[in-house]
Parts: structure tokens; sequence; C-alpha cells
């Protein structure tokens, strides 16, 4: 009866998912990161009844641009499921498009959590990647999986520090030994700074912009520190004028960007801070030594590095692969599953 258990497993492609509250990767054991796309689900609805228009890349394009009979949902929040249904739609579309195999074979997937996720989170999570078609579904901290990713030696007896800064979370983590000492999550990441620079906008400008333009400031010349020469660079942007309700065009400098970002750029800083203030002194002194590493998306706004190390003191390296180092990390937990078994929590 063994042998028959284990048949599914013997034609599935077991895989490692990084589902953030931007975007979700997905790879495959023994051929790597295969699918990159947003966590985005986009339905037509007609008389009540839901239908799945498109997933990811091609129903980003629609949030904030949809007609009444058309939704456009993202159903991650902070790291954690918010739409339990559209998430397991949405994972059992990435699924089938990387598993290109008969219903048959079901794969074990392992998917990585933020530390600070809830055990009700978690069942959730966990519920909607078995719902999806998984055999088996393991969970994996998302600061161990960034840290792998990275390519930190954290099973060494000294400490580690990595910051990873996602879509909805940033969290925050010394480790050693293969485990977590002291962790953090606060509710702050690349949405948040989408969303201090769409107020910004309207309190400064008086000017109504989307998350798509919000997101494109950001990435083009979002900054974390003030530019020396006080402007920096600028770019045009469009959207509506509050005051008579016409469309409009200006310019944002990137001194702007920065002021705009100061807050969530500081919460991200004091997470930092109060995680040093709580490390173990021993582990503490390993840190000085190592400095910290920033993953994730978040990591690419410009000069935060620098923010990092004015507040710390310590010397901040950003990851090669930044913003696939959960991805890659949660991979690699899939591939040397035996070493790092006491990371994966299956039975949660």
């Amino acid at each position: 009866m063994a042998i028959f258990r284990n048949i599914p497993g013997l034609f599935s492609s077991d895989m490692a998912i990084d589902l953030g509250t931007a975007n979700t990767l997905v790879y495959v054991k023994g051929r790597g990161i295969i699918l990159s796309e947003p966590s985005v689900v986009a339905y037509h609805v007609k008389d009540g009844v839901k239908k799945v228009l498109a997933v990811g890349e091609d129903a980003k394009l629609m949030l904030g641009r949809t007609p009444g009979s058309i939704e456009a949902i993202r159903p991650m929040r902070e790291g954690v499921i918010a739409d339990f249904d559209t998430a397991e739609a949405m994972i059992k579309h990435f699924i089938r498009k990387v598993h290109k195999r008969s219903t048959f074979s079901k794969p074990k997937i392992i998917v990585c959590v933020p530390h600070g996720a809830t055990p009700v989170e978690k069942r959730a999570i966990r519920q909607s990647v078995l719902s999806a078609g998984a055999r088996r579904a393991g969970l994996i901290a998302e600061p161990i999986a960034a840290a792998i990713g990275a390519g930190m030696p954290i099973t060494d007896p000294t400490g580690s520090m990595v910051v990873d800064i996602g879509g909805g979370t940033t969290e925050v983590a010394v480790l050693s030994l293969g485990d977590i000492v002291y962790a953090r999550s606060v509710r702050v990441g690349g949405d948040r700074m989408d969303e201090a620079i769409i107020s910004y906008l309207r309190r400064q400008q008086n000017l109504l912009v989307g998350e798509s333009t919000a997101e494109r400031i950001k990435t083009s010349i979002g900054t974390a520190r003030m530019p020396d020469d006080g402007r920096g660079t600028s770019m045009k942007i469009r959207g509506r004028d509050l005051l008579n309700g016409v469309p409009k065009e200006t310019e944002i400098s990137q001194a702007q960007v920065a002021e705009a970002l100061a807050e969530p750029v500081q919460a991200i800083c004091e997470a930092v801070m109060t995680a040093l203030e709580a490390t173990p002194p021993d582990l503490a002194a390993d840190i000085v030594d190592r400095g910290v590493m920033l993953t994730g998306g978040g990591a690419l706004l410009g000069d935060l590095d620098l923010a990092l190390r004015e507040q710390t003191g310590l010397a901040v390296s950003i990851a090669d692969d930044s913003l696939n180092c959960v991805a890659l990390g949660t991979g690699k937990a899939l591939e040397f599953e035996k070493q790092l078994r006491h990371a994966i929590d299956y039975d949660s």
C-alpha cells in the first residue's frame, strides 16, 4: 500500500512558493525560479457569479482601470491571505502554469510565511495550498528563507542579521545555528511606501494618482535620503487635479519623494534598532563584524543602505539578487530538506 501512496510523488515536480504581497514566485526543484508574476487576480462578475478572467501580469494591468463588471483583487495583504478564495484560485493557476503534467501528479509545496503570522493565518496559507492541489504543504519563516537565499552562513554558531523588505511587511531577524534567535515583523513595506507617495501628492500638490503611478515613482526616483543638492532628479507624472477635477501633468523631484518616504523608512530603521537592542551581546558582536544584509524588493530603494548605516553605525549590504532571495531560499530548503528540516513546519 505504501508504494501506491507514494505514486503521486513520482510524477510531480516539488515546488517552493514565495507567496508575496506584491509578487508570487515559484521555484521548481532542480529547475530554479521559473515563474514570477504579480499577486493579482481579475474576476468577471455576472449576476453575482465570479469567473476568473486573468491572473498575474495580465490582471495587474487591469488594477484601477476596470469597468463595473470586472474586479481586480490582490488576495495578499501584509504578507498573509486577505481573500481566501481568490488566493486559492491564484495558487491553483500558478501551479497549473508551472506543472504542465496530468492532474494525477500532486506536488509537495513549501511556502514562506512572515515571522509575525498568527497560527490562524498560517493555517489559511496551508489550507489554500492543499486545496490548490498540493499533496503536502510545508511552511518556512521568511527571514530564514531570505538569509538562505542571500547566501548567509545561518547554520554556523555565529550571529547573522537579515532585513527582508517585502511588499507588505519588513522582517528583521537575527539568526544563529540555523534558527531565529530574535525576529520582529513590522507591517511596513513597498505598499506602505506607495501609499505614502499617494498621500504626499494629495496633500502637497492636490494631485490624485493611482497605485501604479506611485509604484513607478518609487522604482524610478525613489530614495531614502535627501539628495545632496537638495533636489535630485525629477520625473513627469499625471493624475487628477483635486481642485477642479481635470487630469493634470506635473513634476516630482527626488527631494519630494524622500520627504514622502521619510515615515516608512524611519519605521524600518526603528525595527532594526529594536532588534539590535534585543540581541544577545555575543551575537551583537558578530553582527558588528558581519554587518546587516538587506533583501527583498524594498532593499532596492535608493540609498536605503546608507540611511540604515547612518542610524546603526553598522556595515549594511544589499543581497545580490535581493528581489528573488526569499524564493531562492525557499527553493534551497526544498533541495536540502534533510539538513534544514528543523526550519520547515509541516504540521501546525
